[in-house]
């Protein structure tokens, strides 16, 4: 490594001051701080003293994202060929999920650098999550102009535009995911998108839970042969990160053990799920709407609610940022996604548009939490 470290030390004069690639200095200094520490110190107050860095963050949040990943790509080739075992069913599954991934990080990567260099700033590693949640929120058969066009549409418009990383008011890969949705349709959605071709297609759980108007959706889910127990370890169709609420509970683990990511917006949101699950089922009886029965438990190992809860809410930007605010923010997003889920069958899956709006409204939660501190403490200096 010292030799790497002597031959980025010569080049880099051609990098920084009136060297002749000075325009491509964000590049330099992404490879140098993607293998190096950065040498930088602050030279006056305040001095902050802690090992967790921007880098640091978004490598743990890549390998809370590995569980997911690694069982959503054996999830697909099992589908595709349930007899070929596990190490097949993965081999399968990386054999489809690498080029989306691949062309997640290229397209991204291309607008993520053209801006660094025209703005002439460091490249933000916070890309490489986006890029990979993008591509972990899509089917398994999406097409690749499709992931192009999309993680582009989200950098430029969900990122780029209102300043880049850090002044973004919505999740950048959740921009994405909404425009490839509501521009194609017909590639994002029904049963031949979950699978890869000579697969044996069938619809989601969310789609079967909300196909018989008058019936149960547990009853429903039943006769197509999904238990709690196949949604939970991930062995259903869905987006390829979505499909295992296992894999995705050891990567909140590791998230909430080195603070990466705030519980409390997890909690709430498993609070306000749960409460509203536990209404519609009071009230299933004096309606049709199949989705009414389905438990609190049903709506947690369904469709993308664990997944977009654990590593979309929690974002650190688009997210609330006080305590207070956290709770009423993942509390809001839990609520949203069964009030969507159950108002509109036809739109199963409400998580994408829960957390958008929640996004939406963070800042103004954040308000109402602050202005509300601060009469409190004026009322108690008024009775001093």
């Amino acid at each position: 490594m010292r030799s790497v470290r002597k031959i980025l030390d010569s080049i880099a004069p051609h990098f920084s001051g009136d060297g002749r690639l000075k325009m491509l200095y964000p590049l330099y200094e992404m490879v140098d701080t993607l293998l190096y520490t950065p040498a930088e110190v602050t030279s006056q107050a305040p001095h902050v003293r802690d090992a967790v860095d921007m880098k640091r963050s978004m490598v743990t949040v890549i390998l809370a994202l590995l569980p997911a990943l690694l069982v959503g790509a054996w999830n697909v080739g099992y589908h595709h060929d349930p007899l070929a075992g596990w190490g097949g069913n993965l081999a399968t599954g990386l054999q489809a999920l690498l080029p989306v991934l691949l062309v997640s990080y290229l397209a991204g990567g291309f607008w993520e650098v053209l801006f660094a260099v025209v703005r002439r700033h460091e490249i933000n590693e916070g890309f490489l999550v986006t890029g990979m949640l993008y591509a972990l929120i899509l089917p398994p058969a999406v097409p690749l102009w499709i992931v192009a066009l999309g993680i582009s549409f989200g950098v430029v418009i969900g990122k780029e535009v209102t300043g880049g990383t850090g002044y973004n008011i919505f999740n950048p890969a959740l921009v994405s995911r909404a425009f490839v949705f509501f521009a194609y349709p017909s590639e994002m959605s029904g049963d031949a998108v979950w699978y890869l071709p000579d697969a044996v297609s069938a619809a989601t759980p969310l789609a079967v839970a909300a196909s018989v108007e008058g019936d149960s959706g547990i009853r429903l889910l039943g006769e197509a042969g999904y238990t709690l127990q196949d949604m939970f370890w991930g062995s259903v169709p869905g987006s390829v990160g979505e499909t295992s609420v296992m894999a995705i509970a050891l990567g909140a683990a590791l998230l909430v053990w080195t603070r990466i990511a705030n519980w409390r917006i997890m909690a709430g949101g498993l609070l306000g799920m749960s409460v509203l699950a536990l209404i519609g089922n009071a009230l299933a009886g004096s309606f049709s709407n199949p989705m009414l029965w389905l438990s609190p438990l049903h709506h947690l190992v369904m469709g993308s609610f664990a997944f977009g809860l654990v590593f979309m809410a929690t974002d650190p930007v688009s997210a609330a940022q006080t305590d207070r605010g956290r709770w009423i923010y993942g509390f809001g997003i839990g609520a949203l996604v069964v009030l969507i889920r159950v108002v509109n069958p036809a739109f199963a899956e409400g998580t994408m548009l829960a957390i958008l709006l929640g996004n939406a409204f963070s800042p103004m939660i954040d308000y109402g939490v602050l202005r509300a501190n601060i009469s409190r403490r004026r009322r108690g200096y008024a009775k001093q």
